[in-house]
C-alpha cells in the first residue's frame, strides 16, 4: 500500500505546483506522509459535512479543489471552523490535498475537463502556461471549437446538463448573456471565477464565454463593448474580431458545480497514476454532496424552486 508522500508525489506530478497563480498555496494541508494510504475521497470544498462524509468513508486522504486556508490564516485552535476540521482530520487519520489553480491549468485538469464535457475540439489554453516538461498544452481555461454551430440557446442547455449532471447538482442553473438564437461555434472557458481575463478572451475571437461568479458592472460593460464593435464592424469599421455579429455573449455558471467536472477524470487519473508509480491502487471515493452556498433561488412571484442538500 502506498504511503501519503508516495501519493502526494503523484498527485503533483499529474498537477504540478509549478502551475499554481502567484497567490494560491495549493498541496498538502494536513497529514502525515508515513501514513497508508488505501482509499482516496474527491470533493470541491473541505467543509465540515465534506469532512464528516470522508471520515464515514474511511478515507485516508481528502482531495479537494478548492483550499481550506484561501487567506492568511494565524490560527488553528477551537475559535473557529478550520480549526476543528484540522483538528478531526488529524484524529480521524485523514490527509487533506488541495489541487487549486494548479489543477486549473493542467493537462486532463479542471479547465480541459469542462471543455471536454461542452464538446470542444481543436483545444488551446485560454492563458498558456510555457512547461517543457509537459507533452501537452496546459495553463488557465481552454478554447475551442464546437463541432458545429449551434444557437446560444442550445449551447447554454448543453451548459447546464453538463455543470449539473457530471459536476455537482446546482439549485441555481445557469445565467445567460445573449441572443439565444445566436449562433456559436468558439467558444472560452474558464471554470471558477472568470472576470478578471475578459481582455483575454475578447483577444480569441470566442462567441461565448463560460465561466462563473460574473458581477453586474464587468458584465455589463463587456456585453456593451461587444454590441459596440459589433455595430462598428456592420458600418466598415475594424473594431474588435470578427463580423457583424456581438462577441462575446457570457453563461455563468455555479463556481463549485462547473469545476467539479474534474472529479471525472481525476477519480481515473490519480489511481491509475499511483499503481504505476507505486504498485498498490488505492480505492477511491467521490463526494458529491454540493457545496455550493446557495440552496435555493426565488424566480417569479410566488415561485421558490428547492434544489440541492447542502
Amino acid at each position: 500500500m502506498p504511503n501519503l508522500k508516495q501519493v502526494i508525489d503523484v498527485l503533483e506530478t499529474l498537477y504540478p505546483l509549478r502551475y499554481a497563480e502567484q497567490w494560491d498555496e495549493p498541496g498538502l494541508i494536513v497529514g502525515d506522509l508515513t501514513r497508508d494510504i488505501g482509499v482516496i475521497a474527491f470533493a470541491a470544498d473541505p467543509t465540515s459535512a465534506i469532512v464528516d462524509e470522508a471520515i464515514e468513508a474511511g478515507a485516508d486522504l481528502l482531495v479537494t479543489h478548492h483550499p481550506l486556508f484561501f487567506r492568511a490564516v494565524h490560527e488553528t485552535g477551537g475559535l473557529g471552523f478550520r480549526g476543528d476540521i484540522v483538528r478531526r482530520l488529524y484524529q480521524h487519520g485523514c490527509a487533506l490535498w488541495v489541487g487549486h489553480t494548479n489543477a486549473d491549468a493542467a493537462w486532463r485538469g479542471v479547465g480541459q475537463a469542462a471543455a471536454d464535457a461542452f464538446g470542444l475540439t481543436n483545444q488551446q489554453p485560454l492563458v498558456p502556461i510555457s512547461d517543457p516538461q509537459s507533452d501537452h498544452p496546459v495553463g488557465l481555461g481552454r478554447v475551442g471549437r464546437l463541432a458545429e454551430p449551434i444557437t446560444l440557446n442550445d449551447f447554454a442547455r448543453r451548459v447546464f446538463d453538463a455543470v449539473d449532471g457530471h459536476g455537482m447538482a446546482t439549485a441555481l442553473g445557469v445565467q445567460v448573456c445573449g441572443d439565444p438564437d445566436a449562433m456559436v461555434r468558439t467558444v472560452a472557458v474558464l471554470p471558477g471565477s472568470g472576470d478578471s481575463l475578459f481582455d483575454e478572451v475578447r483577444a480569441t475571437g470566442a462567441d461565448v464565454y463560460v465561466t462563473s461568479d460574473l458581477r453586474h458592472h464587468p458584465v455589463t460593460d463587456a456585453i456593451e463593448q461587444a454590441r459596440y464593435e459589433a455595430r462598428m464592424r456592420a458600418a466598415g469599421i475594424a473594431l474588435g474580431k470578427g463580423d457583424e455579429c456581438t462577441r462575446p455573449y457570457f453563461i455563468n455558471t455555479p463556481h463549485a458545480a462547473i469545476e467539479s467536472i474534474w472529479f471525472n477524470y481525476a477519480v481515473e487519473d490519480v489511481p491509475q497514476a499511483v499503481e504505476r508509480a507505486t504498485g498498490g491502487r488505492p480505492r477511491v471515493t467521490w463526494l458529491h454532496r454540493a457545496t455550493d452556498p446557495w440552496t435555493w433561488t426565488i424566480t417569479s412571484s410566488g415561485t421558490s424552486h428547492h434544489g440541492v442538500r447542502a
